[in-house]
Parts: C-alpha cells; sequence; structure tokens
C-alpha cells in the first residue's frame, strides 16, 4: 500500500480537486495539489523548494497566460510541504499571505486531518487570487484541477 493511501482516500482526492475547481470559479490563477509519498530518489539532494519548483516546471504550470498558477506541493513521507507562487501571483501578493495558509495547515497535519487541511487551504488561496487576479471575460482553464499523485 502506498504511503499517500495512509493519508488520502480516492474520495480525498476528489474531493481536493473539486476544491481545485470552485478555488478557480473567481480567478483567472490556477490552483495545483501534488503530493508525493516520498521524495524521488533523484531529487534527493535538492532542497524542498526546489523539488517543488521541479513539479511546478513538470506540470507546466509557469506557462499560464499571467503567470497566475499556484502549487500545494506535500512529501508525506518527510511530513513536509511547500506552497509555489508563480511570478505573476507574487508580483502582488507578499509570502507572509501563503506562510499564514502554511501555518494553518500545519496545524491540521499536526491533528492528523490531512484532507481537510488541503481543502482548506486551497480554498484560502483561491479566495486570495479571487482578490488580486480576478476571472477575466476570455479565461479559460489552463491546467488540470486533478491532484497530482507522484
Amino acid at each position: 500500500m502506498a504511503l499517500i493511501d495512509t493519508y488520502f482516500s480516492k474520495d480525498d482526492l476528489k474531493e481536493i480537486a473539486g476544491a481545485c475547481t470552485r478555488a478557480e470559479n473567481d480567478t483567472a490563477g490556477e490552483v495545483r495539489v501534488s503530493i508525493f509519498s516520498k521524495r524521488p530518489r533523484k531529487l534527493k539532494k535538492l532542497s524542498l523548494e526546489e523539488v517543488a519548483l521541479a513539479e511546478f516546471s513538470r506540470l507546466g504550470m509557469e506557462k499560464t497566460r499571467d503567470r497566475t498558477g499556484i502549487l500545494l506541493f506535500i512529501i508525506l513521507a518527510e511530513k513536509r510541504f511547500q506552497i509555489l507562487a508563480d511570478t505573476g501571483i507574487n508580483s502582488k501578493v507578499e509570502q507572509e499571505t501563503w506562510d499564514r495558509i502554511a501555518t494553518g495547515l500545519s496545524n491540521y497535519f499536526k491533528n492528523g486531518t490531512y484532507p481537510e487541511g488541503v481543502v482548506k487551504a486551497v480554498q484560502k488561496m483561491g479566495e486570495i487570487l479571487a482578490q488580486h487576479f480576478p476571472k477575466k471575460a476570455d479565461d479559460t482553464n489552463e491546467l488540470s484541477d486533478e491532484v497530482s499523485v507522484g
């Protein structure tokens, strides 16, 4: 059994994908969640942020029209995560905003409520993106809302 199955059921992953879809309803931003059971061997020497950047790139998140992709990247075996926003978002949203969401998510993780914490974090990310990057008339969903599992 994969480690991800210990923390997230198939229904949980569907609920997280649904939260991504809902988070994007009012914004031109793109929200993704990627969950790894453990760090890939070839990335062992990299920092968590570097691994998240590699995943960001693998998912094509830097290719959005206005550079408004944001990734919640989780490595379960390390019980660590990274919120990584593209340059369009970082030009308008302070890092402290994402740090507050990270603190909230950490509390959910400490309580063992991983799925609920991820859904809440995604909701908050969507709310912030909607304030700074409202949905445009010609907006399209540029990235999948499905949870990427590694």
